[in-house]
């Protein structure tokens, strides 16, 4: 009982740390993607290299994730314009890449080349998903991403409640034994029944997207999320971890909550651009 209320305490405080930066956009949206950049790499780094690596290699690292997520922010350094700050931070962030390969001739922290791929992955996995959920802040609005946001908890929630009680049929055993087909969806069907509510009682917040547009929406980060939690499991196991940190208590650390996002916010990105394109 007392492992369901800490875990309960903590998801309450989790969801409303990220409304509240939504909503009040800016600099907390900033620190928001930040807090997590900066916590999801070092979780990253810290599992991908059992704990063997350079704090030099480790700094940079995260420095290089500052500044890219600085470049994506929707707060702009308030003496420069939007174009010019982004270019700056983008400049610095290619700075650190060059730094970074560099650096490696110098440190020794075991097997220069998989340190170096864990440094690029992490980069990749956690910070560029972020850096894509920033620009699509700026692009399309707080109402998209507090409506992804929910979708992407409604999901679990539904996988979790359907799979609870009737799942059967494995999804994806070798990676995750516990996933079902009948979870999944359930967690489809809890995110359409959303997406159809966001657009007979908010259709006005998203940019006059259709009801096929909003379901299509729905189906993607279903389908993305869950593909997200099956692809760090995947990572997980094959770094033998069971969770990727404590940081959140019941949780396991940020990368096991962010997991979901970190592979639908792309995906999101690329399925609004598409209807524009084809508009």
């Amino acid at each position: 009982m007392k492992n369901v209320l800490t875990r309960l305490i903590t998801g309450i405080l989790y969801i409303a740390v990220i409304v509240g930066a939504v909503f009040v956009g800016g600099w907390f949206f900033w620190g928001l993607t930040i807090l997590f950049g900066i916590l999801g790499l070092n979780e990253f780094i810290r599992i991908s290299n059992k704990n063997f690596v350079s704090n030099t290699t480790r700094l940079l690292d995260l420095i290089g994730g500052i500044l890219f997520l600085t470049a994506m922010s929707p707060a702009p350094v308030t003496y420069m314009t939007s174009t010019s700050s982004t270019m700056l931070f983008l400049a610095l962030y290619l700075a650190y890449f060059i730094l970074r390969f560099v650096c490696q001739l110098y440190v020794q922290d075991g097997n220069p080349l998989t340190h170096l791929a864990h440094s690029l992955m992490g980069q990749i996995y956690v910070i560029l998903p972020l850096g894509a959920l920033s620009f699509m802040y700026k692009a399309y609005g707080l109402y998209v991403i507090l409506a992804m946001f929910i979708l992407i908890w409604l999901s679990d929630t539904g996988a979790f409640c359907v799979g609870s009680l009737m799942g059967r049929h494995k999804l994806f055993e070798r990676i995750s034994p516990r996933k079902s087909w009948e979870g999944f969806f359930g967690g489809l069907i809890f995110c359409l029944a959303a997406s159809a509510g966001f657009y007979f009682y908010g259709s006005e917040m998203f940019s006059g997207m259709s009801l096929w547009q909003l379901l299509g929406m729905g189906a993607v980060v279903c389908v993305f999320g869950t593909w997200g939690d099956l692809v760090e499991s995947m990572i997980k196991r094959a770094l033998g971890v069971k969770d990727s940190g404590n940081l959140l208590p019941g949780h396991g650390g940020i990368l096991d909550r962010i997991d979901s996002l970190l592979l639908v916010t792309p995906a999101l990105l690329l399925y609004l651009l598409a209807i524009n394109w084809l508009a």
